[in-house]
Parts: C-alpha cells; structure tokens; sequence
C-alpha cells in the first residue's frame, strides 16, 4: 500500500504545475522565493508557469508585478495587489477574487523587480494581450512589439496570428511577424523570405526596418575594403577631397591641416625677446609673415609642418573610402536594398495620388466659389468685386441656422437651401439697385461692387463681431477617409467634390434643358437679336445675376464647414474665382471646371515644392497664368460664334 502511495505522488510531480493549479495564488505559491527576489534568470521559470496556466487573473499579476504593486502578507504568506497605504493600515486586492481587505502595514513586504526583470515581465504580458479577447488589447500589443521588437516576440505573435479572427489585425500581425523575421530570423532563407513580402508594405514601420537592416558605417582604411560592402567612395566623385582627407585625419591616418589658430598660437608659444626666432613680433602683421614664421619655426622642428596638397594627394591616393553594412548576411541586404527601392517607388505614386486627391479637392471648392461669377461675369460682363461677400452671406446664414437648429445635420440641409434664397435676394437687390444703372460701363461697375464689397465686410462686423465664427460639420462628415497610410481625404472634402458635381450637373441640365437656360444663351451669343425674339434681357439679367449669387451662398456654407467663417473671407476666394472664370474661359461652364481643375492642381503641385511657403506658391501660380493668358487669352474653353468676339 505504501508503495502505491508512494509512485502515486511520484506521478503528481511530475504532471505539470499548471495541470494542477486552480488559482493564481497556487502557483505563485511554489515559486514564492522567485516572486519574492525575482532575477532575470529565474524569473523565466515562474512566468513560463503562469503562461501555461492560461487564467484569467495571470495578465493582472503581471501588470501589477511590472508595476512594483506586488506585496507579500506575513500574516497568511500569500501575494496581494497593493491598492492603498493609510499610515498603518494598507488596504490589498485578493489577485484571485478581486476581493479587497485591510491588513496592518507592517505585516507587508514589497516585492521590487529590477529593470530587467521587469522587461521580461512586459514582454510576457503582451504575449497575453496578442490573444486577448478584446481588439483594442490586441493593438494594443502589436504597437508594444512595435516600439521595441524583438527576436523573443516571434513565437508568441507567430503563435497568435492563426486564431486571429479580425482580418485588419491579422493583416498587421502579419507584417509585424515579416519584419521581426526580416531583422531577426534564425535564417538568411527566412530573412530573405520576410524582406520581399515587404515589398508590397508602405507602412513606415515596414520601410523603417528595411532601412535599419540597411544602416552602414563609413570606413577608412590603408587596406581593400573589407566586409559587407555598401559603397566605395572615391574622392572628388561621391565624396569631396576635402571630406575624404577630413575622414582621415578624425581616424588619426593623417595630419590635421594647420590652421590660422593654430598658426597663431604657435608663434604666441614661441615668442622670446619680443622675438620670433629672429622675426621681430611688430613684423608678424599680415597672414603671409605669420606662415612663413611658422615655416621657419616648422624647419626648426619646433612645430608640425604644413601639410602641402602633395601630401594629402598621396594620402587620399593610399588609402580606401567606404561604407559596411552593419549587417553582415549580404544576401539579406540585397533583398533589403531591391524590396527598399520597390517600396519606394510605391510611396512616390501614394504621395502623387494623395496630391492628387488634395488637388481635386481644391479644384472643388474653387469651382463651387467662381461658378456663380463665371454665369454674371459670362452672360452680364459684369466685373462683380462683391462676390466674394455673397459667399461670406452664405457662410454666416449657416452659422445663424446653427444657432436656432442644434441638430448639425438638420442644420445643414437647411442652411444650404436657405444659403441659396439669402445670397441670390442680395444679388437681385444688388443688380436693381446699382448694376443695372451701370451696364457698359465696366470701370465704374468694378469701383461701386468693390464699394459694396467693403459696405457687406462692415456689415457683417457689426453684427456678428470680428471673432471668427464656428460652423460645424455633422457627425457624418468629421473624420477623413483614409485609404492607406499615405493617403486619406476629409470627408467634408469629399462632401465638397460631391456637392461641385451636383452644381455641375444642375446648370448642364438648366442651360441645356430648360427655357431659362435657353434664353441665357441666348441673351450671352447676342443680346441685341435675343431682344429681338421676345426675350427681355432686363429679366435675364436679374435672374442671371440672382442665380451666380445663389450659388456663391451655397458655396460660402461648404467652404465655412472646414474653414473659419469670418467678415473677410470672401476675400480669400475672389482672386481665385476670377482666375478660374478668365483661365477657363468666360461664361462657359466647363471652362470653369478646366479652370478650377487646372489652378488647383497647379497650386498644389507647387505647394508640394516648398509646403511651409503657401504665399510663394500663390505668387508663382500668378506668374503662371499671366503667362498662359498671353499665349490663350480666351481661356482653355474659349466661346464660339458672335460671343467671341463680343
């Protein structure tokens, strides 16, 4: 019987710790002297434990171990979350239950890991975090590996990565794995292997660890180059002689050229009997004496010598410039330096379409802002400086529509429409009143809506203040689209390109389609015979010049959601929109939208130039058109018929 009791506890021990333990406190019961004093050789033996158990409370420990929140109770010999210290009474959290109870302080002892310890410790818990449950806990862990990687955290994200169910983390656990490996796998296959399936990753992360295994160090030697060679300089070619012959002097393979300083504080050094050698001190006034005092004290053997430019020929000439990868593995850097230079090329197209987008986006919101002066200035030849103010209206009567509907949706379907009545009534009132009296005479026209511009800028300062005025976007439209890590557009952007296509669309069909529309045409080929046919141009221009206003509202509504509604931003838009209207082509449609599209893909390509100097990038864009205008004065789409040449 004894010996069945005997080889039934012999069978015990040899079953695994975690096959046996129930909680948490058990096994960190057997370990306790290596919880108690941790050491970064021993601590492997306790974790490896607690990661085989798979509890619940394992992760909590750790956190609180990492942490130095540990205690071990006199009182019962168990291990407790600290929580609280209150003079002598401590307040500790059963790591089991979660239970807390108060205990007499002195009955306590800390358990301090050290450093290293607790780096084991944080690795140990982001192999808990890359299965947990929850996804932010997940990320949470791979940005861990991230900011430190590595050799030791490819098992457990390898380990991971086949329960994983969410294919964005998936996706990342992969191309972290492919760039553990590509740094520290066990082999120049596997390396090899994890390099080019980086080469469809544009992540920074990827390209930083392509570019890391690709680090070299410049070399000089009186040898052949020698190792993983990057590049072999040769002086006055990939480097100066100047630098080259730098380069030895800092590795002490040659002399350093002397200096004026160091000229002068060896003649200082060697002044006796107010005397230079035989060179009185009063002679030593001009660069030419004080060389060749130092010559003399140099053939004298008191100095070092010049160093001529034979010298530093002979020694450029007998020594090897060059750079060694730090990696040793050359296959690996070559698949480094090939998957690098793919990548690259796929960043350079990223950026190019993220410029695109960002142009178009431009283009856009140019286009809503000169549509409605291209319809005015088209059909009416009228020079309209307040413009730019009907889009201010526009911009103000969705900030006042805010104010009375607080839902930012609602707010939004209403103010556009509203936009629309409120601009488009100022225009008509602004043709009545003062444009109608005016026609033919484009000088005093341009001077009395430029009047009127500086009135509505007042105006709306003395209502509203000079304090720039919030209009906020609807949940819906915050936040940005973003297709990869390079490129991404608003969605209020987006918002912008949709509603300029919706105009497009809107005044094809008006003009093409509709009797206003062909009365419009009419009236902008030949005013004098549309008259003739029963059209009354007074009519025409009323609504012509209500329906560009309308529009400029409606276009101050989008541009106030992303920019900052003020008295004077209709100034910011009105050089832009008669650029647009003249470089298009007057009254014509899509020379506006060729107009718009042109400007701002050209605005933002110089931007991309010089992106800190947006001012210069305006300046060359007026250059610009000066010029082209001289090469194309009618615009990209230039009218045809009596019109042009009207």
């Amino acid at each position: 019987m004894h010996r069945i009791l005997i080889a039934i506890l012999a069978v015990l021990t040899l079953i695994p710790v975690a096959g046996r333990a129930q909680d948490l406190q058990t096994i960190l019961q057997l370990h306790t002297e290596e919880v108690e004093n941790p050491g970064r050789r021993s601590v492997g033996v306790v974790i490896e434990d607690l990661i085989a158990a798979r509890l619940p409370a394992v992760p909590v420990f750790l956190t609180h171990w990492q942490d130095r929140e540990i205690v071990l109770n006199a009182e019962d010999g168990q291990f407790y979350a600290l929580v609280d210290e209150d003079g002598d009474t401590a307040t500790i959290r059963n790591l089991d239950t979660g239970d807390e109870s108060e205990v007499a302080g002195d009955s306590l002892t800390e358990v301090r890991p050290n450093g290293g310890v607790r780096r084991e410790i944080a690795a140990a818990l982001v192999r808990f975090q890359l299965s947990d449950e929850n996804p932010a806990n997940r990320r949470a862990a791979l940005d861990a590996i991230a900011r430190r990687p590595d050799a030791d955290q490819i098992a457990p994200l390898t380990a991971s990565i086949e329960d994983e169910q969410d294919a964005a983390i998936r996706a990342d656990k992969d191309r972290l794995l492919n760039i553990l490996t590509a740094r520290y796998g066990e082999t120049t296959e596997a390396r090899v292997e994890a390099i080019e399936r980086l080469g469809g990753s544009i992540t920074s992360d990827a390209r930083a660890a392509l570019s890391q295994i690709l680090e070299a160090e410049d070399r000089v030697s009186a040898e052949a180059p020698d190792g993983n060679i990057a590049q072999v300089y040769t002086p006055g070619d990939q480097i100066s002689r100047t630098e080259a012959y730098g380069r030895l002097v800092d590795a002490e393979l040659a002399p350093a050229p002397v200096s004026g300083g160091a000229i002068r504080d060896a003649l200082i050094a060697n002044i006796d009997g107010g005397m230079v050698l035989d060179i009185p001190v009063e002679l030593l006034d001009t660069d030419a004496q004080r060389r060749a005092a130092y010559d003399r004290l140099a053939q004298a053997g008191r100095v070092p010598p010049f160093v001529t430019q034979d010298r530093i020929d002979a020694a450029l000439d007998s020594h090897s410039f060059y750079a060694v990868y730090e990696e040793e593995d050359a296959a690996v850097t070559d698949a480094a330096r090939a998957t690098l230079r793919s990548v690259e090329t796929q960043v350079s197209l990223n950026q190019t379409a993220d410029l695109a987008l960002d142009a178009i986006s431009l283009a856009s919101i140019y286009f809503l802002a000169a549509i409605g002066l291209a319809i005015t200035f088209g059909v009416m030849g009228v020079i309209n400086m307040a413009h730019g103010e009907f889009i201010m209206m526009g911009a103000y009567t969705g900030y006042v529509v805010q104010q009375i509907v607080p839902d930012y949706t609602w707010s939004l379907i209403i103010a556009l429409p509203l936009a629309f009545v409120v601009a488009g009534a100022a225009g008509i009132a602004m043709e009545r009143l003062i444009i109608r009296h005016l026609y033919h005479r484009p000088l005093e026209t341009l001077l009395a809506t430029f009047g009127v511009s500086i009135a509505l800028q007042q105006l709306a300062k003395n209502i509203f203040g000079t304090q720039a005025r919030p209009l906020t976007s609807p949940d819906w439209l915050s936040g940005q689209m973003v297709i990869n890590e390079l490129v991404s557009i608003s969605y209020i952007r987006i918002a912008i390109f949709v509603l300029a296509g919706l105009f497009l669309a809107l005044l094809l069909f008006i003009l093409k389609r509709t009797r206003l529309g062909l009365e419009v045409r009419a009236v902008t080929q030949n005013p004098g015979m549309a008259a003739s046919m029963g059209i009354d141009p007074d009519r025409i221009n009323m609504a012509t010049f209500g329906l560009g206003s309308g529009i400029a509202g409606i276009a101050g509504v989008a541009i106030g959601l992303y920019a900052q509604v003020t008295s004077e931003m209709g100034a910011n838009y009105i050089v832009q929109s008669f650029m647009t209207v003249v470089v298009g082509g007057v009254g014509n449609v899509w020379g506006t939208l060729a107009g718009a599209s042109l400007i701002g893909v050209l605005q933002k390509g110089i931007e991309s130039l010089n992106p800190s100097n947006t001012l210069a990038a305006q300046t060359y864009m007026i250059l610009f058109i000066i010029i082209f205008i001289q090469f194309r004065p009618r615009g990209i789409v230039a009218l045809k018929g009596r019109a042009a040449g009207a």
